[in-house]
Protein backbone atom coordinates (compact mmCIF):
# COMPACT_ATOMS: atom_id res chain seq x y z
CA UNK A 1 0.00 0.00 0.00
CA UNK A 2 1.23 3.52 -1.00
CA UNK A 3 2.80 4.79 2.37
CA UNK A 4 0.99 8.10 1.69
CA UNK A 5 -2.72 6.55 2.08
CA UNK A 6 -1.79 4.31 4.54
CA UNK A 7 -1.28 7.62 6.60
CA UNK A 8 -4.13 8.96 5.39
CA UNK A 9 -6.33 6.71 6.50
CA UNK A 10 -4.78 5.87 9.34
CA UNK A 11 -6.16 9.76 10.42
CA UNK A 12 -9.11 9.00 8.78
CA UNK A 13 -10.09 5.99 10.94
CA UNK A 14 -8.71 8.21 14.25
CA UNK A 15 -11.17 11.39 13.31
CA UNK A 16 -14.03 8.42 13.14
CA UNK A 17 -13.69 7.80 16.85
CA UNK A 18 -13.21 11.88 17.45
CA UNK A 19 -15.81 12.70 15.67
CA UNK A 20 -18.21 10.02 17.89
CA UNK A 21 -17.11 11.28 20.82
CA UNK A 22 -17.24 15.27 19.91
CA UNK A 23 -20.76 14.99 18.91
CA UNK A 24 -21.83 13.10 22.25
CA UNK A 25 -19.94 16.11 23.81
CA UNK A 26 -21.67 18.59 21.83
CA UNK A 27 -25.10 16.87 22.86
CA UNK A 28 -24.24 15.77 26.35
CA UNK A 29 -26.66 18.17 28.48
CA UNK A 30 -29.66 16.90 26.39
CA UNK A 31 -28.97 13.03 26.49
CA UNK A 32 -27.50 13.03 29.52
CA UNK A 33 -31.40 14.34 30.08
CA UNK A 34 -32.96 12.15 27.99
CA UNK A 35 -31.56 9.16 29.77
CA UNK A 36 -33.07 9.40 33.19
CA UNK A 37 -36.25 8.38 32.84
CA UNK A 38 -36.68 4.55 30.57
CA UNK A 39 -39.81 6.98 29.27
CA UNK A 40 -37.91 9.58 27.44
CA UNK A 41 -35.94 7.04 25.77
CA UNK A 42 -37.64 8.35 22.14
CA UNK A 43 -35.99 11.73 22.80
CA UNK A 44 -32.62 9.78 23.34
CA UNK A 45 -33.25 7.96 20.08
CA UNK A 46 -33.66 11.04 18.06
CA UNK A 47 -30.34 12.36 19.41
CA UNK A 48 -28.89 9.55 18.70
CA UNK A 49 -30.17 9.78 15.06
CA UNK A 50 -28.43 13.07 14.82
CA UNK A 51 -25.15 11.56 15.90
CA UNK A 52 -25.34 9.19 13.07
CA UNK A 53 -26.15 11.21 11.03
CA UNK A 54 -23.77 13.61 11.79
CA UNK A 55 -20.60 10.56 12.10
CA UNK A 56 -21.67 9.58 8.14
CA UNK A 57 -21.10 13.32 6.86
CA UNK A 58 -18.52 13.96 9.02
CA UNK A 59 -16.35 10.79 7.12
CA UNK A 60 -17.48 11.20 3.81
CA UNK A 61 -20.81 8.91 3.22
CA UNK A 62 -23.68 9.40 1.45
CA UNK A 63 -26.27 7.23 2.42
CA UNK A 64 -28.94 5.96 0.14
CA UNK A 65 -31.90 4.42 0.96
CA UNK A 66 -34.77 1.87 -0.69
CA UNK A 67 -37.39 0.66 0.79
CA UNK A 68 -40.64 -1.57 -0.39
CA UNK A 69 -43.08 -0.77 2.54
CA UNK A 70 -42.47 2.00 5.05
CA UNK A 71 -42.77 2.33 9.01
CA UNK A 72 -46.25 2.66 10.65
CA UNK A 73 -45.53 5.67 13.30
CA UNK A 74 -46.24 3.85 16.41
CA UNK A 75 -46.36 0.31 15.60
CA UNK A 76 -43.17 -2.42 16.82
CA UNK A 77 -40.60 -4.36 14.54
CA UNK A 78 -37.88 -6.36 14.76
CA UNK A 79 -35.23 -4.69 12.80
CA UNK A 80 -32.73 -6.98 11.13
CA UNK A 81 -30.06 -7.26 8.69
CA UNK A 82 -26.81 -8.42 8.02
CA UNK A 83 -23.37 -6.90 9.89
CA UNK A 84 -19.94 -6.35 8.94
CA UNK A 85 -18.70 -2.82 10.25
CA UNK A 86 -19.54 -0.38 13.15
CA UNK A 87 -21.35 1.73 10.26
CA UNK A 88 -24.28 -0.89 10.54
CA UNK A 89 -25.34 1.19 13.52
CA UNK A 90 -25.13 4.66 12.14
CA UNK A 91 -27.32 3.65 8.99
CA UNK A 92 -29.76 1.84 11.21
CA UNK A 93 -30.04 4.89 12.97
CA UNK A 94 -30.73 6.66 10.18
CA UNK A 95 -33.31 4.21 8.80
CA UNK A 96 -35.73 3.92 11.03
CA UNK A 97 -38.10 6.93 12.08
CA UNK A 98 -39.84 4.30 14.41
CA UNK A 99 -37.51 4.45 18.08
CA UNK A 100 -35.89 1.05 18.36
CA UNK A 101 -33.16 -0.31 20.91
CA UNK A 102 -30.20 -2.39 20.18
CA UNK A 103 -29.57 -5.63 21.24
CA UNK A 104 -25.46 -5.83 20.96
CA UNK A 105 -22.40 -7.03 22.44
CA UNK A 106 -21.17 -6.08 25.58
CA UNK A 107 -17.72 -5.18 24.49
CA UNK A 108 -18.97 -2.08 23.26
CA UNK A 109 -19.38 -0.46 26.38
CA UNK A 110 -16.30 -0.22 26.85
CA UNK A 111 -15.57 2.46 24.43
CA UNK A 112 -14.72 5.77 26.36
CA UNK A 113 -18.02 8.17 26.77
CA UNK A 114 -20.05 6.30 23.94
CA UNK A 115 -20.03 3.00 26.13
CA UNK A 116 -21.59 5.26 28.91
CA UNK A 117 -24.82 5.61 26.81
CA UNK A 118 -24.75 2.65 25.10
CA UNK A 119 -25.03 0.40 28.38
CA UNK A 120 -27.58 2.45 29.46
CA UNK A 121 -29.70 2.40 26.92
CA UNK A 122 -29.18 -0.54 24.34
CA UNK A 123 -29.94 -4.81 25.70
CA UNK A 124 -25.94 -6.01 26.59
CA UNK A 125 -25.63 -9.21 25.53
CA UNK A 126 -22.88 -11.89 26.87
CA UNK A 127 -23.19 -14.57 24.05
CA UNK A 128 -21.22 -17.07 26.19
CA UNK A 129 -23.13 -16.20 28.77
CA UNK A 130 -26.70 -18.30 29.68
CA UNK A 131 -27.98 -16.36 31.94
CA UNK A 132 -27.37 -13.06 30.21
CA UNK A 133 -29.38 -14.59 27.32
CA UNK A 134 -32.32 -14.70 29.55
CA UNK A 135 -32.01 -11.56 30.56
CA UNK A 136 -31.71 -9.91 27.19
CA UNK A 137 -35.02 -11.63 26.43
CA UNK A 138 -37.03 -10.45 29.62
CA UNK A 139 -35.80 -6.80 28.92
CA UNK A 140 -36.69 -6.72 25.07
CA UNK A 141 -39.89 -8.41 26.08
CA UNK A 142 -40.58 -4.97 28.35
CA UNK A 143 -39.05 -2.74 25.46
CA UNK A 144 -41.72 -3.62 23.12
CA UNK A 145 -44.61 -3.78 26.10
CA UNK A 146 -43.12 0.35 25.94
CA UNK A 147 -44.26 0.01 22.47
CA UNK A 148 -40.45 0.35 21.18
CA UNK A 149 -39.13 -1.66 18.53
CA UNK A 150 -35.74 -3.98 18.93
CA UNK A 151 -32.71 -4.29 16.34
CA UNK A 152 -30.81 -7.43 16.68
CA UNK A 153 -27.95 -8.50 13.94
CA UNK A 154 -28.88 -11.96 14.11
CA UNK A 155 -25.34 -13.49 12.49
CA UNK A 156 -24.63 -13.23 16.57
CA UNK A 157 -21.45 -10.60 15.67
CA UNK A 158 -19.34 -9.75 12.43
CA UNK A 159 -18.14 -12.84 11.14
CA UNK A 160 -14.49 -13.60 11.08
CA UNK A 161 -14.25 -14.56 7.85
CA UNK A 162 -14.18 -11.56 5.56
CA UNK A 163 -15.16 -13.85 2.53
CA UNK A 164 -18.06 -14.76 3.75
CA UNK A 165 -21.24 -13.63 2.34
CA UNK A 166 -23.97 -14.01 5.19
CA UNK A 167 -23.01 -15.83 8.40
CA UNK A 168 -26.07 -18.28 9.66
CA UNK A 169 -28.80 -16.80 12.32
CA UNK A 170 -29.47 -17.26 15.36
CA UNK A 171 -32.87 -17.60 16.81
CA UNK A 172 -33.42 -14.82 19.27
CA UNK A 173 -35.09 -12.23 16.68
CA UNK A 174 -37.69 -14.21 15.43
CA UNK A 175 -38.37 -15.97 18.38
CA UNK A 176 -39.39 -12.54 20.39
CA UNK A 177 -41.06 -11.59 16.74
CA UNK A 178 -43.38 -14.56 17.00
CA UNK A 179 -44.27 -13.96 21.30
CA UNK A 180 -45.08 -10.46 20.14
CA UNK A 181 -46.40 -11.03 17.12
CA UNK A 182 -44.49 -8.33 15.39
CA UNK A 183 -43.15 -8.15 11.68
CA UNK A 184 -39.48 -8.79 10.80
CA UNK A 185 -37.86 -6.12 9.27
CA UNK A 186 -35.68 -7.52 6.58
CA UNK A 187 -32.73 -4.96 5.78
CA UNK A 188 -29.82 -5.41 3.07
CA UNK A 189 -26.34 -3.43 3.79
CA UNK A 190 -24.45 -3.56 0.75
CA UNK A 191 -21.53 -0.98 0.94
CA UNK A 192 -20.66 -1.03 4.96
CA UNK A 193 -17.82 -3.79 4.95
CA UNK A 194 -16.23 -2.02 1.73
CA UNK A 195 -16.21 2.03 3.52
CA UNK A 196 -15.36 0.93 7.15
CA UNK A 197 -14.14 -2.66 8.18
CA UNK A 198 -12.48 -3.62 10.69
CA UNK A 199 -9.55 -4.24 8.70
CA UNK A 200 -7.18 -0.67 9.76
CA UNK A 201 -6.14 0.29 6.85
CA UNK A 202 -9.09 -0.08 4.82
CA UNK A 203 -11.95 1.56 3.62
CA UNK A 204 -12.98 4.78 2.21
CA UNK A 205 -15.41 7.91 1.58
CA UNK A 206 -18.13 6.78 -0.57
CA UNK A 207 -22.05 6.14 -1.11
CA UNK A 208 -24.02 3.62 0.89
CA UNK A 209 -26.47 1.69 -0.03
CA UNK A 210 -29.01 0.18 1.54
CA UNK A 211 -32.49 -1.65 1.23
CA UNK A 212 -36.09 -2.42 3.83
CA UNK A 213 -37.44 -5.21 2.15
CA UNK A 214 -41.13 -6.11 2.95
CA UNK A 215 -42.24 -6.82 5.97
CA UNK A 216 -42.51 -10.36 7.28
CA UNK A 217 -45.57 -10.97 9.04
CA UNK A 218 -45.76 -12.71 12.32
CA UNK A 219 -49.23 -12.66 13.05
CA UNK A 220 -50.62 -15.99 13.91
CA UNK A 221 -47.23 -18.22 13.72
CA UNK A 222 -45.91 -20.11 16.72
CA UNK A 223 -42.60 -21.08 17.75
CA UNK A 224 -42.65 -24.03 15.68
CA UNK A 225 -42.43 -21.63 12.50
CA UNK A 226 -38.93 -19.91 14.35
CA UNK A 227 -36.76 -21.97 12.07
CA UNK A 228 -38.71 -21.53 8.72
CA UNK A 229 -38.89 -17.93 9.62
CA UNK A 230 -35.25 -17.60 10.21
CA UNK A 231 -34.57 -19.00 7.15
CA UNK A 232 -36.77 -17.19 4.89
CA UNK A 233 -35.25 -13.54 6.22
CA UNK A 234 -31.59 -15.10 5.79
CA UNK A 235 -32.45 -15.98 2.22
CA UNK A 236 -34.01 -12.29 1.78
CA UNK A 237 -30.80 -10.53 2.46
CA UNK A 238 -28.46 -13.23 0.82
CA UNK A 239 -29.70 -13.04 -2.14
CA UNK A 240 -29.68 -9.29 -2.63
CA UNK A 241 -25.64 -9.49 -1.45
CA UNK A 242 -25.44 -12.11 -4.10
CA UNK A 243 -26.94 -9.99 -6.72
CA UNK A 244 -25.09 -7.30 -6.23
CA UNK A 245 -21.64 -8.94 -5.95
CA UNK A 246 -22.85 -10.10 -9.69
CA UNK A 247 -24.34 -7.02 -10.95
Amino acid sequence: MNFFRKIGLAFWRIWFYLLMLIIILVLFPILIISILKESWYPLFFRLSQIWARGIMLGMGFYPKVTREQSFKKGESYMLVSNHTSMLDIMFMLHISKNPFVFVGKAELAKIPLFGFFYKRTCILVDRGNARSRKAVFDQAQRRLEQGLSICIFPEGGVPSDTSLVLDSFKDGAFRLAIDHQIAIVPIVFYDNKKLFPYQFYKGGPGKMRAHVFSFIPTKGMSQDDKKTLREETREVILAALIKDQKS
